[in-house]
C-alpha cells in the first residue's frame, strides 16, 4: 500500500500536541530535526501506481482522512493561531507561514471569484492540517489577503535524480473548491525534467484530475486534500525512475531496454535538475529566498560531490558507496561533457550564495577546495 506507507513514512496522521502560540513549525533550515530525515522518502515507483496516489497498487483504494472543518469563520482567527507574532531570526524557516505580498504568484492576477463561509471554513481546515502534518520537506506559504493562493517548495528526495534539489509550485482553491480540486503551477524555468512536469507548469497527476484515472485515483471532495497533493507530487512524480511514469513505456520496467533508457532519462533530468538549482539560486521565488540560501548552503558540498560522483560514471541517484557505475559509451561522454559545464556553473553561483550567509560562514569548506574537489577529479 503505497501512500499509505509513504504517509506513515512522513508521520502523517499522527497526533501531536497543539500550541496556539506557534508560529507554524519553527525549524531549522540545516534539517537538523530528528522528526524528518530532508533527503529520506519510500521508494514509490511500481508499475501499477505511476500517477495513481490512492492506489496501492494491489487492488486496494487508499485514502487520506480529511478532517472536519472548524465552525469559526473568521479567517483572521486562524491566521493569529497560525501566524503567532513575527519572527526575526533569519536562522529559521518555518514549515508553514502566512505571508503579505502575492505579487508574483502564479495566480495573482486571477480573481478569486465568488466564494461562500464553507469554502473559507475548507481553507481554515487546509492552513490547520498543513501547519500540523507537513513532512520536513516541504514548505508552505499562505497569503493573509488572497486565501484562495498558495506556493510550496518541495525538496527532491534521495536515491532520485531530483536529490537536493528545490522544487516550486503555485496553488490556486477555486471557488467549487473541494467539490474540484485545486490549480496547480509548476515553476518550469522552462524546463521539462519530468514527464509530469510541463515546460508550461501543467502538473499531470491523476489527484488533480489532469490525468486518467477512476474512482479514489481522482480527486474526492469528503477526503483528498492539499497536503496529499503535496506528498503525491514528492514521492509519486519526483521518483527514482521517473522515465517509467510514461504510460508507453509501463511494459518495459524491469527489462534490459527499459532500465537503459531509464538510467539515460535519470542522467538528463540531473542535469535538468542542476539547471533549476541555478534557476531558483539566481531567481528564488518572493518569501523562499531564506530557505533558498540556506537550503543550497548546506547542501552545496552534497550537490557538487554528487555531481564529481556521477561525471566519473556512478549511476545518478545511487550511492557512491555502491559503486555501481556506467558503461563507458557515447551516451555516457554526452553526459559527462554537459554535467561538467553545469557543475561549474553551480560550483561558482553556490559560492555566491555561500556569501549571502555570513553567519554559516565556516561551516563549509572554502570554495576553491570545494571546486578542486569537485571539478578537478572529473
Amino acid at each position: 500500500m503505497v501512500l499509505k506507507k509513504l504517509l506513515q513514512f512522513f508521520g502523517v496522521g499522527k497526533k501531536k500536541k497543539k500550541n496556539s502560540n506557534k508560529k507554524g513549525k519553527s525549524i531549522d533550515p540545516l534539517w537538523q530535526g530528528a522528526s524528518a530525515a530532508p533527503h529520506s522518502t519510500v521508494n514509490v515507483l511500481t508499475s501499477n501506481i505511476l500517477l495513481d496516489p490512492c492506489s496501492s497498487g494491489s487492488g486496494n483504494v487508499l485514502s487520506l482522512q480529511k478532517h472536519e472543518p472548524e465552525c469559526s469563520s473568521n479567517i483572521s482567527s486562524t491566521i493569529r493561531a497560525v501566524d503567532g507574532s513575527k519572527n526575526k531570526d533569519q536562522k529559521l524557516f518555518n514549515q508553514f507561514d502566512v505571508v503579505q505580498d502575492y505579487s508574483d504568484h502564479h495566480y495573482a492576477k486571477t480573481s478569486p471569484g465568488k466564494t461562500s463561509k464553507d469554502w473559507t471554513k475548507t481553507i481554515q481546515n487546509e492552513w490547520k492540517l498543513l501547519q500540523r502534518d507537513l513532512p520536513g520537506s516541504i514548505y508552505v506559504r499562505v497569503y493573509e489577503d488572497r486565501i484562495d493562493l498558495l506556493r510550496a517548495a518541495i525538496v527532491g528526495p534521495s536515491g532520485t535524480p531530483y536529490h537536493d534539489g528545490l522544487f516550486f509550485f503555485d496553488v490556486r482553491f477555486p471557488p467549487e473548491y473541494p467539490r474540484c480540486p485545486p490549480k496547480v503551477y509548476y515553476h518550469s524555468g522552462g524546463l521539462r525534467l519530468n514527464p509530469n512536469l510541463y515546460e508550461s507548469g501543467k502538473v499531470c497527476l491523476s489527484l488533480l484530475n489532469t490525468w486518467w484515472g477512476s474512482g479514489c485515483e481522482k480527486w474526492s471532495k469528503s477526503n483528498s486534500t492539499m497536503l496529499q497533493v503535496l506528498i503525491s507530487i514528492q514521492g509519486l512524480v519526483l521518483n527514482d525512475k521517473p522515465y517509467f511514469n510514461e504510460p508507453g513505456y509501463k511494459n518495459t520496467v524491469n527489462t534490459p531496454v527499459g532500465e537503459k533508457h531509464s538510467m539515460a532519462y535519470n542522467q538528463t533530468a540531473f542535469v535538468l535538475s542542476c539547471k533549476t538549482m541555478l534557476y531558483s539560486l539566481r531567481n528564488p521565488p518572493k518569501h523562499f529566498e531564506t530557505l533558498v540560501v540556506h537550503h543550497f548552503h548546506e547542501r552545496e558540498r552534497a550537490i557538487l560531490d554528487a555531481c564529481s560522483a556521477y561525471a566519473s560514471g556512478i549511476i545518478v541517484g545511487s550511492s557512491v558507496r555502491d559503486g555501481a557505475k556506467y558503461a563507458c559509451d557515447k551516451c555516457f561522454a554526452g553526459f559527462k561533457k554537459s554535467l561538467d559545464a553545469h557543475t561549474e556553473l553551480l560550483a561558482k553561483e553556490l559560492a555566491k550564495n555561500r556569501a549571502q550567509a555570513p553567519e554559516l560562514k565556516g561551516d563549509t569548506p572554502a570554495a576553491d577546495e570545494i571546486a578542486s574537489t569537485s571539478l578537478g577529479q572529473t
